[in-house]
């Protein structure tokens, strides 16, 4: 993989390489690879997910259940306890 970037990019990389934040160039751009990669696979998940309940929305009793679910959990939390 061979790319061109500004020399003032190339300035704060090299900055964080010194600063030891990163190994070298190449893990500093393995990182920020796998971020943009990994960022990308979390909103396509998240928009799957937001078409599934546009598709076929929580029902009332759903949420009334989802909504005495987290009351009795929060409840049995110690730190609600006094």
């Amino acid at each position: 993989l061979v790319t061109r970037v500004d020399d003032e990019l190339v300035v704060q990389l090299d900055e964080m390489v010194q600063g030891g934040e990163v190994k070298s160039r190449s893990d500093a751009v393995r990182r920020a690879l796998g971020a943009m990669i990994d960022e990308r696979k979390r909103r396509r998940v998240a928009e799957a997910t937001v078409e599934a309940y546009r598709r076929a929305p929580q029902t009332e009793e759903e949420l009334r259940w989802a909504d005495a679910a987290a009351k009795a959990m929060i409840a049995e939390d110690p730190w609600e306890k006094r």
